[in-house]
């Protein structure tokens, strides 16, 4: 039925018909330029290699001192404030602002998982929107933005790039694979092994952004999100469903998944209590997963304006 719909949409005159609810148009993706204020207060601590011609955001080792944060596992140990360290009775690193520019990657999830929704808008329409919106904000500072699109069988790589007309690019790209994976089950590469197949495109000096549906079952998978905490610094934006934040109403509900089929029941107080334990409980672990290795953590529901959920980061 999801499939028939979405054809119905390019049997029109245009082709320029969507629904978005479904797919995140190009019109879209672009017009989440203007969210970009809301992220001015990102303060990344990455050093980078390249040199720019704007003062950036991002901080690292630079000529400029900006502020005094506690120290990173991952920080350089020649940046530690003694005087700071001493009084406050922890490490606390110096940070200063670059006058560099930096490579920005996104990690987009676009796997079978992703298109899931109960309100206003799949799960991948909310990714794609959120990475648009990463890489505008990585374009307002001058740096270069990279894109790893996930499906379930396979990662697209694009290399980072600064420009408007290759970012335009690569949000062409991400609506075309949204069209593509709307009513396709695709298998075949593991999530982990698109995240090492991303930490090898991305090198070692690229701030990293993780959006998608995060499985804390698989073992595979969070072996390898530490790793990419432990070297670099990653901001992992996880996507949630009205319905993996709140109990449905009172009442019966048939849920299937890969033809599997069970009859849920909300039978009031105690249930809702524990439905929703068990959700805050998985996005609470994954958020003490980015604290222990030095990641940031960052939910956002598909049913709410994004802009609204990012202020304060």
């Amino acid at each position: 039925m999801v499939k028939a719909r979405i054809q119905s949409l390019f049997e029109k005159k245009d082709h320029q018909v969507f629904d978005e609810a479904l797919v995140p148009s190009f019109k879209t993706l672009m017009n989440m330029k203007k969210n970009v204020p809301y992220l001015k207060n990102i303060k990344f601590h990455q050093t980078a290699l390249n040199a720019g011609d704007v003062k950036s955001s991002f901080k690292g080792r630079g000529i400029e001192f900006e502020e005094v944060r506690p120290y990173y596992f991952s920080d350089d140990i020649r940046d530690i404030d003694w005087r700071v360290t001493a009084r406050k009775n922890q490490p606390y690193t110096k940070l200063y602002a670059l006058e560099k520019d930096q490579n920005v990657y996104v990690w987009l999830d676009l796997s079978e998982n992703m298109y899931f929704g109960t309100k206003k808008c799949l799960k991948s329409v909310t990714a794609a929107k959120v990475a648009a919106l990463v890489g505008w904000f990585t374009l307002s500072y001058k740096n270069r933005f990279g894109l790893a699109i996930y499906t379930g069988s396979k990662t697209y790589l694009f290399e980072a790039r600064s420009g408007q007309e290759y970012f335009l690019s690569l949000l062409k790209e991400i609506e075309k694979k949204s069209i593509e994976n709307l009513d396709v089950k695709q298998k075949g590469e593991k999530p982990e092994a698109s995240l090492k197949l991303f930490e090898q495109k991305a090198g070692k000096n690229s701030i990293l952004f993780l959006i998608g549906n995060f499985d804390l079952d698989n073992q595979k998978l969070i072996k390898e999100m530490s790793l990419l905490m432990r070297q670099r610094e990653v901001y992992i934006t996880q996507i949630a469903d009205a319905l993996e934040v709140l109990p449905p109403p009172e009442g019966n509900y048939l849920a299937e998944f890969l033809s599997q089929k069970v009859l849920v029941s909300n039978t009031g107080s105690d249930f809702e209590k524990m439905y929703q334990n068990y959700f805050e409980n998985k996005h609470q672990a994954l958020k003490d997963l980015a604290l222990k290795y030095g990641g940031q953590y960052r939910l956002i529901r598909s049913d709410l304006p994004i802009a609204e959920q990012l202020n304060p980061l």
